[in-house]
């Protein structure tokens, strides 16, 4: 009797042995715990910047063997454009996408107008040594690390309700929206005589609707998420600036997170901006048909000779970011010469 329970005992500590080995087989990230990641957004869900989010959270969890359970809330849930930053600062959340940047200036550089024409050269700013001096930079002020900046839904296009923009000389006396914290867009429409009025996104339809402003700016992928053209009659594809869409994670979650888990973290925040330009790329011209199909909509695109005349107008906008302290004029330079280098001039 005695052999026979020596050889049940001896057996179930083989089985309990080949469980144990089994389970950690199956979930070589036994050991290192569990964290919940929650990442707060202003766009509807079925926007590009959405649509690649769930993209991260999907690979994430998958590389993770589920130890970082990720959490997207869109639609400015969690906060908007404005309280984002502030939240990553205090730790209220672990992560964000977007933002305006108010608290975080350097990098409304790159919303410079008329930089950059195409998606290598946007690339090619994005993904320069000056990209990642400002990304460093701009995280540490709000305790953040950025993990990856892509293009937040392509270039971006004027709209009102009043007249037809052609010519700079179209813009004078016109309310235009600015977003909060983006000093940029307020010297742009300024240096072509327009009048402006800060809005939050969240407010920009009903604002829009009610004669609160005349016109906005806004790529055309935003414009068709937050139905835009049902309060704007006239568009003009001006593609005078691009935004930078920063993927900010809280530095003190970061840092708490094993080595191996941010490995993971940052390779699927790589792929997840690069699959959020891939959609802008692919999403943009359907959009854009949108409002040109949208009865009482009107899209125009300037000539060569009226653009440079946009472009013109635009040239004290660069005086004011570096009076402004956005940016030296060294970095200007520098974007201008990356861009340069793309072109083969």
């Amino acid at each position: 009797m005695k052999k026979y329970l020596a050889i049940l005992i001896a057996l179930a500590m083989v089985l309990g042995l080949t469980a144990a080995f089994a389970e950690e087989e199956a979930d070589p990230f036994a050991d290192l715990g569990y964290y919940e990641m929650r990442i707060g957004h202003a766009q509807p869900e079925t926007n590009v910047r959405h649509l690649s989010l769930l993209q991260f959270e999907a690979d994430v969890e998958a590389a993770t063997n589920g130890h970082i359970q990720v959490e997207i809330f869109a639609n400015s849930l969690l906060g908007d454009d404005d309280t984002l930053p502030e939240q990553i600062l205090v730790g209220a959340i672990e992560a964000m996408r977007g933002g305006h940047f108010a608290l975080m200036p350097e990098l409304v550089t790159f919303t410079a107008p008329f930089i950059a024409q195409n998606r290598e050269e946007v690339s090619a700013l994005l993904d320069s040594d000056l990209a990642k001096e400002i990304c460093a930079s701009a995280g540490a002020k709000v305790n953040g690390v950025i993990l990856d900046v892509c293009d937040a839904a392509g270039f971006r296009q004027f709209s009102n309700s009043v007249r037809r923009i052609q010519t700079p000389e179209d813009m004078v006396g016109l309310k235009m929206r600015i977003a909060p914290g983006m000093d940029t867009i307020d010297y742009t429409f300024k240096a072509m005589g327009a009048n402006t009025v800060s809005i939050p996104y969240a407010d920009l339809y009903m604002s829009l609707s009610t004669g609160v402003a005349d016109g906005q700016e806004n790529p055309w992928l935003n414009i068709v998420t937050k139905k835009f053209y049902e309060v704007q009659a006239y568009f003009t594809e001006i593609n005078y600036q691009f935004h930078p869409d920063p993927f900010i994670v809280n530095a003190d979650w970061w840092n708490a997170l094993p080595e191996e888990f941010q490995e993971i973290v940052q390779t699927a925040a790589t792929a997840m901006g690069d699959y959020n330009d891939q959609l802008v790329d692919e999403l943009q011209g359907a959009a854009k048909q949108t409002v040109m199909d949208y009865e009482g909509c009107e899209v125009y695109v300037p000539t060569a000779e009226e653009l440079d005349l946009f472009v013109e107008a635009a040239q004290p906008v660069y005086e004011d970011m570096v009076e402004a302290g956005i940016c030296t004029q060294e970095q200007i330079d520098e974007m201008f010469a990356i861009v340069a280098e793309v072109r083969g001039e």
